[in-house]
């Protein structure tokens, strides 16, 4: 069964509710199974339970047919995400332009010149879904990498 993942904030902010609709239709569109994770920091303090997320994505969106809710904890985001994503061997991630960015900043340290996606393909062989405020409507854009 195809699996898409999708890494929010909690509470759910403007980015990570316009990365989740993307998601969302992604997961519809491939029937596939749909994780919503977020990441609990161990140096933050605030724990924010699976029953929390699940009831604020289901504000948001209604109910969720197929669709797992995961709270982890890490010490940094990025690499929890990725441990989770290779954990459910994903075959799409959907992420928010300011992830994209943060996590540049985390493979910069690793290679001179990071292409996330590319990156994100290499390591996790799964499709890259990037979401981006759209600031001429009152939407979202969305690009597709494909790790095929």
């Amino acid at each position: 069964m195809p699996q898409v993942v999708v890494p929010v904030r909690y509470p759910l902010s403007e980015n990570s509710r316009a990365t989740l609709a993307e998601a969302i239709r992604v997961a519809e569109e491939a029937d596939a199974d749909l994780t919503v994770l977020h990441v609990n920091l161990y140096q933050n303090g605030h724990k924010i339970s699976r029953s929390q997320l699940k009831s604020a994505v289901e504000r948001e969106f209604g109910h969720l047919r197929r669709t797992r809710y995961v709270v982890r904890s890490g010490m940094l985001v990025e690499e929890t995400i990725l441990d989770e994503v290779a954990a459910q061997d994903a075959d799409v991630v959907v992420i928010g332009d300011k992830q994209v960015s943060r996590w540049r900043s985390m493979v910069r340290r690793l290679v001179d010149d990071p292409d996330i996606e590319h990156f994100l393909r290499e390591e996790l062989d799964c499709d890259v879904v990037t979401v981006s405020p759209d600031s001429k409507r009152s939407g979202y854009s969305a690009s597709r990498s494909s790790g095929n």
